[in-house]
């Protein structure tokens, strides 16, 4: 599988590389590239990753410490310039209940960016452990996996998460989180487990089974680190996914709660205010679309460096 990711990569540099007598570029030593040194050859010379990279990496640094480009309270507001415009050190104005724009814009980025995290993670390592023994040993526990799967796929997310979340009553992000990975593993699952079979029905599976490798060795050193790329680039895509499904429900009412300052919370304070004050509603939103833009932008570039179908 590695030998032929790298040749597909090959196909149009074989004039200005040198290849080994498979066809591969030669990485160092003059050994073939595995498919992640491969891939990352790839990416550092797309545009799109860099662009997104450097985005999602200022996004972090922000998220983790807004008192970087912030250092006023988010929460500390003034009846008194509701819905001002731009003002000297306040360039974003203020809201309905006077709080700074610009401040609070900047603050929930921690809060959107920590659940896209926290339920990529979490719906990826659970899918992927799922779908993973689904796909290996096959039987009952494929069937199981498959009809459970399609019960979560046929419950509608908006109306799934105004009914669960609202009853709950805590204001952190965890039942947003908790929500998210309940009804996103059943996705990454599906991908899981049918990279799995193609993976496992490959010779050199088949060459250590012949051997006496147990089925934990096959699964772990054999199967699974040539099936985790699919699952890489749909987490990766999901991730901007799941930013936007927080704002969504935040919106709705039933996402993340006040105190907890959220581009979604601000976003629906502002809508409808939006022909009186629209800088209310433009600066959170536009900082949501790049986020969301820029982890879609990144999985897209990692999707093309691990496919080679698509290069």
């Amino acid at each position: 599988m590695d030998l032929a990711m790298s040749e597909a990569e090959t196909l149009d540099k074989r004039e200005v590389e040198p290849t080994t007598p498979e066809g591969t570029a030669p990485g160092p030593g003059g050994r073939p590239r595995s498919l992640w040194t491969d891939a990352w050859h790839q990416l550092r010379r797309n545009p799109v990753f860099i662009v997104s990279a450097l985005l999602i990496v200022f996004l972090v640094l922000i998220a983790v410490w807004p008192q970087i480009l912030a250092s006023g309270d988010p929460l500390r507001c003034d009846l008194s310039r509701s819905q001002q415009g731009s003002a000297p050190g306040h360039p974003f104005g203020f809201d309905t209940q006077g709080c700074d724009v610009y401040t609070r814009t900047v603050h929930g980025a921690r809060a959107s960016i920590t659940v896209g995290v926290a339920a990529t993670l979490g719906a990826a390592l659970l899918g992927s452990l799922l779908g993973g023994l689904a796909g290996f040993f096959g039987g009952w526990s494929d069937a199981l996996l498959s009809r459970t799967a399609d019960i979560f796929f046929g419950i509608p997310v908006v109306l799934g998460g105004l009914v669960f979340l609202s009853v709950v009553t805590s204001t952190t992000v965890w039942p947003v989180v908790s929500f998210i990975v309940l009804l996103g593993w059943p996705q990454i699952a599906r991908i899981a487990r049918g990279s799995v079979i193609t993976a496992k029905q490959h010779d050199y599976v088949q060459a250590a089974r012949s051997l006496g490798a147990g089925s934990g060795r096959l699964l772990l050193r054999h199967v699974a680190p040539n099936a985790v790329a699919p699952v890489i680039v749909v987490a990766t895509i999901a991730l901007g996914t799941y930013i936007a499904l927080e704002a969504t429900l935040s919106f709705l009412g039933v996402g993340l709660r006040p105190p907890t300052v959220s581009w979604g919370i601000d976003i629906s304070n502002a809508a409808p205010q939006i022909r009186n004050a629209p800088h209310m509603l433009l600066w959170p939103a536009g900082a949501l679309s790049i986020t969301v833009l820029a982890f879609i932008m990144l999985g897209d570039a990692v999707r093309d460096a691990l496919d080679p179908k698509l290069r």
